[in-house]
């Protein structure tokens, strides 16, 4: 087994890393809140039907009473609709603040449990077991618990860490290919970011079969990363801002496209070859850098290159929450495997955005 410390005081967890943890939920959990008696566990329509009854006898078999809410999938159930539901929900089951809440599936489960562990009884102890690749490498580690609204993703949320992060990549057989494939865009961005030898690593082995024959690996890596940057900067105010890398413009492709055109790992890999082109001429990146990450994109099947309207560019850049005032902190590269916050003007970012092709006034989303 794997195990990281995400080492923070009074709030420190582990992530353990094992094919076949799903099985040993109960008594890991067990391990780590050993007053609980009731777990909510929260899943959504396609997770559940998968992975549900074995998490539930689980912790039947360690003692705990448990009980399943089943969201729908997808992006759609993470507003404050849904969220009531189940504050709703808990409290017909009988849950207590000694009780725990745990989330079974990709970003969104996690996102939305997380929020309503969080704010249920003023905090309940919130466990995650991330079904998805970009969940286990991102969403699930760092404490970032949200849902969205009309406005835009995840603008209203907490900080609030997990208790627990148990991954089980026997899990990920079962993802289809083009969401096993959006989970890599969060993988190549670690390479990106922190670690160019990592990139190589990943850009040596490009395709779903090269990936799972070493994903420990990759899982340990990623969420060593962000273990490291959540450390330093748990609120998001310095380091943390570098795990956005791609996620500006990212954000604008999803608005773009209703959130459902494009995924989040879809929009962040054009959103990362459009900020290194935005490097470019910015004086920032190296010119060879744009060419590395997009053919790093396109040999996994991401999209390199995602048109989007001017109008929905600065909607999406309005709300991004690196921004302060005017000005917005664009994360950009000056060389694969090491980020540079850049603060500037939204007006100047906008005007840079409506030089790259397919970005201006005209374009088609």
């Amino acid at each position: 087994m794997k195990r990281l410390e995400v080492a923070l005081p009074g709030r420190g967890y582990d992530i353990l890393i094992e094919r076949g943890l799903l099985a040993q939920a109960g008594e890991r959990i067990r391990a780590v809140l050993p007053r609980a008696a009731k777990v909510a566990v929260v899943s959504d329509s396609t997770v559940a039907p998968l992975y549900g009854r074995s998490v539930l006898d689980s912790l039947a078999r360690a003692g705990y009473e448990a009980a399943l809410f089943t969201v729908p999938a997808g992006e759609g159930s993470k507003n404050a609709a849904q969220l009531s539901e189940l504050w709703e929900g808990f409290m017909a089951f009988g849950l207590t603040r000694t009780d725990a809440v745990v989330a079974l599936g990709g970003g969104v489960v996690g996102d939305l449990a997380g929020f309503a562990a969080a704010t249920i009884l003023r905090g309940v102890a919130f466990v995650q077991i991330p079904t998805t690749l970009l969940a286990q490498v991102d969403s699930s580690v760092g404490g970032k618990v949200a849902v969205d609204l009309k406005a835009g993703k995840n603008l209203a949320g907490a900080f609030y860490q997990p208790r627990l992060v148990l991954m089980d990549p026997d899990v990920l057989d079962t993802l289809p290919l083009p969401v096993f494939m959006a989970g890599m865009a969060e993988v190549v961005k670690y390479g990106c970011i922190w670690d160019e030898g990592f990139f190589d690593f990943l850009t040596a082995r490009p395709s779903r079969q090269g990936s799972m024959a070493d994903i420990e690996h990759i899982l340990y890596t990623c969420c060593d990363i962000k273990r490291q940057v959540v450390i330093e900067d748990e609120l998001d105010t310095g380091l943390r801002m570098i795990l956005n890398f791609g996620h500006t413009l990212g954000h604008a492709y999803e608005l773009a496209g209703h959130y459902v055109e494009w995924s989040h790992g879809e929009a962040v890999a054009a959103g990362m070859c459009a900020a290194a082109q935005l490097g470019v001429g910015l004086g920032v990146t190296p010119p060879d850098v744009p060419g590395r990450i997009a053919r790093a994109c396109a040999a996994l099947g991401l999209p390199t290159h995602i048109s989007c309207g001017l109008e929905d560019c600065s909607a999406a850049i309005g709300l991004d929450k690196k921004s302060a005032g005017s000005d917005i902190t664009l994360i950009l590269l000056d060389a694969i495997g090491h980020a540079v916050p850049c603060k500037m003007p939204r007006e100047r970012l906008l005007a840079q955005v409506a030089a790259l092709p397919g970005h201006g006034k005209e374009s088609a989303t």
